[in-house]
């Protein structure tokens, strides 16, 4: 990269209008956020995962901006994961935008369901430490859901002020209904977590197909500059960088699924050495699962299932 940002937590103007928040390390729950500003008008791509983080944020989008909470037009969730989501209740009167498979996908979820994990985790053994290990920075007590009002199914344009603003469903990928954000006329896409930049990514949905063509999607798109959901701002190298990581990690377990072995000795065989200054790498249990399931024709398992098994390969490969 040869912008003059470095990443740290907090706001960067990248140019008219446009501003992207960082929250290193990026890890579990640490995602980013937009603002798109032009005129008196405003939009905000994804807010954070506890109402505490989220109200920082938008104090901060105020200071720089001069655009208070109250006046955000838009919202846009890119995905139902509540790191991109359990905001949404601080901005009243805005109008919600997501994709008709992440409303379905947030209605069935939401943060209640981390609250009683985390407050269960103790009793937990393992798996309560991994939770706590992820989680235990965020406060998920007292969060009323707030669903999107409005949904579309493939693209949808808005604009803000002059400046258009394209939504280009590309889920089921990272979760059901994955979405970009692009700005055109700024050469700039949030990707939300389509994108994650030195970080493992994790595949909770699927088909990893859809997930590599959204990365060639993103470069048909040609930007200048590409906010993702976790980790530093990039340009087309970080989007090959998913890619090429997707791409290797389905070819390995296609290797390992044809020869008989199992979703949890094949995540433990796979090399990440390409991959060693990549954080979480525990993920890969579930990417593999995920891939099994989706050379089998197997249906989604649970969840909490998932995150026993990553609490299991951290211990068991040290990641």
């Amino acid at each position: 990269m040869t912008q003059p940002w470095t990443y740290q937590k907090g706001l960067i103007e990248t140019g008219n209008g446009i501003y992207a928040y960082l929250q290193p390390d990026g890890g579990w729950g640490w995602s980013n956020a937009g603002l798109v500003v032009a005129g008196d008008q405003s939009l905000l791509v994804d807010t954070l995962f506890d109402a505490k983080l989220t109200r920082e944020m938008l104090s901060t989008m105020a200071d720089a901006s001069g655009v208070r909470a109250e006046q955000i037009d838009i919202v846009v969730n890119t995905h139902s994961n509540g790191d991109h989501c359990n905001g949404n209740e601080l901005l009243v009167g805005a109008e919600i935008i997501a994709s008709s498979a992440t409303a379905e996908e947030m209605d069935g979820e939401g943060p209640a369901r981390l609250a009683e994990w985390m407050r269960n985790a103790d009793q937990m053994g393992e798996v309560g430490a991994f939770f706590k290990h992820c989680f235990g920075a965020f406060d998920f007590e007292g969060i009323t859901q707030t669903l999107p009002t409005k949904t579309f199914d493939r693209e949808m344009q808005t604009r803000v002020g002059d400046k258009v603003v394209e939504l280009v469903e590309v889920g089921p990928a990272h979760t059901r209904g994955d979405i970009l954000v692009h700005v055109p006329s700024d050469g700039v896409v949030f990707t939300g977590d389509i994108l994650f930049v030195e970080g493992h990514p994790i595949i909770w949905a699927g088909p990893v197909q859809n997930w590599i063509d959204a990365c060639d999607r993103i470069d048909t798109m040609e930007p200048k500059l590409v906010v993702p959901g976790h980790g530093p701002i990039t340009d087309l190298r970080g989007v090959k960088a998913v890619r090429d990581y997707l791409i290797y990690v389905r070819d390995e377990a296609r290797k390992r699924f044809d020869a008989g072995l199992g979703a949890y000795d094949a995540a433990m065989d796979i090399a990440l050495d390409d991959f060693d200054g990549w954080g979480d790498a525990e993920r890969i249990v579930v990417n593999v699962v995920s891939l099994y399931r989706e050379f089998s024709g197997g249906e989604a398992g649970d969840r909490a299932n998932v995150f026993e098994m990553m609490a299991r390969i951290k211990r068991d490969r040290r990641l």
